[in-house]
């Protein structure tokens, strides 16, 4: 049987990560003389393409003469997720009238919904992106999962979820078995479920052991555009507001009033590098519906006001807005 045509979409800035972890995975499939997959990297225009690390690869063929994959992957990077062109979106389009699937790779979902090829479909994209992803495409039906595939179109959060979607790929098309081997030869040693979060568990991220923290601090995370009072926290997670407040500043040395309110000013400072969204959508997405509160408590956590901090990183070039108007 001929091996089935995989077509990766190279956006200028693209993760080698996230290309190198799903060309490896799918190149593992099969036996050495009968590959179950056949990859071709695609250009824009031919010419090289320069990836997030600056190394440079020479893709085998253009959007203009490329055609008939069995599956179009678009790769990108979270720093480069503001990057559009329409010769690109129409040729993406286009591979989908003629039935191929699309997928993309972690941020190369932006690009893929500012196609309209995710309007009405199930997808996922990168924890950091949810927010303004959420806000500037409303007909892509978004979820935090690890992944998805729905019908023809398949997405990730990106980094090692890569590694997931393209498990479950092979285990649709080949069988649980065959994919199970592949993860084996990768040494990813579980093939984790779509439902699965994106981000690293709470007790490892603050080296918890008391599982009403680890609670409070999720629930803390979920509430984060509408706050959630000290004493909602305290009985979700099985505590007296008391053994709460107690717990909580012997366990993370500050009253949980205060870790609260420094989790959503981290969750703005990323918004602010990450997102166009006006100061106002920052202020109102972690939960500060008065913006002179939010700016009097951004400066005083960070030492610059959030209009100080966007200018700043606009002007070393780095936090590049991520939905810069399509070209």
């Amino acid at each position: 049987m001929a091996p089935q045509q995989v077509g990766f979409l190279l956006l200028p800035g693209f993760s080698m990560v996230t290309l190198g972890a799903a060309a490896d995975l799918l190149n593992s499939c099969g036996p050495p003389t009968e590959p179950f997959y056949s990859l071709n990297l695609i250009g824009i225009d031919g010419g090289p393409v320069r990836s997030s690390t600056g190394f440079v690869l020479l893709p085998q063929q253009s959007i203009r003469e490329a055609s008939g994959f069995f599956v179009v992957l678009v790769v990108s990077n979270l720093d480069f997720a503001e990057f559009y062109d329409e010769q690109a979106a129409a040729w993406l389009r286009q591979q989908a009238r003629n039935g191929s699937r699309i997928g993309a790779l972690g941020s190369g979902a932006v690009f893929t919904a500012k196609t309209g090829l995710l309007d009405g479909y199930r997808c996922t994209t990168h924890w950091r992106l949810f927010g303004e992803v959420a806000r500037r495409f409303p007909d892509v039906v978004l979820t935090r999962d690890l992944y998805s595939i729905d019908r023809d179109r398949m997405t990730c959060a990106g980094g090692t979820a890569v590694l997931d979607l393209i498990l479950a790929l092979v285990a649709q098309d080949h069988g649980y078995e065959q994919a199970a081997e592949a993860a084996e030869l990768m040494l990813h040693t579980r093939i984790r479920p779509s439902t699965e979060s994106q981000r690293m568990a709470v007790q490892w991220r603050f080296n918890l052991t008391d599982k009403r923290l680890v609670r409070a601090i999720m629930l803390m995370e979920e509430t984060l555009e509408k706050p959630a009072s000290l004493p909602e926290l305290a009985y979700g997670a099985g505590m007296s507001n008391r053994q709460f407040q107690r717990l909580f500043t012997r366990e993370l040395g500050q009253s949980p009033a205060r870790f609260y309110l420094e989790l959503r000013l981290k969750h703005a400072r990323m918004l602010l590098q990450r997102s166009t969204g006006s100061i106002l959508d920052v202020a109102l997405e972690c939960g500060f519906a008065d913006p002179s509160h939010f700016t009097r408590q951004y400066r005083q956590l960070f030492g610059e006001t959030p209009g100080q901090a966007r200018r700043k990183r606009l002007a070393q070039g780095e936090g590049t807005p991520h939905f810069a108007p399509a070209a």
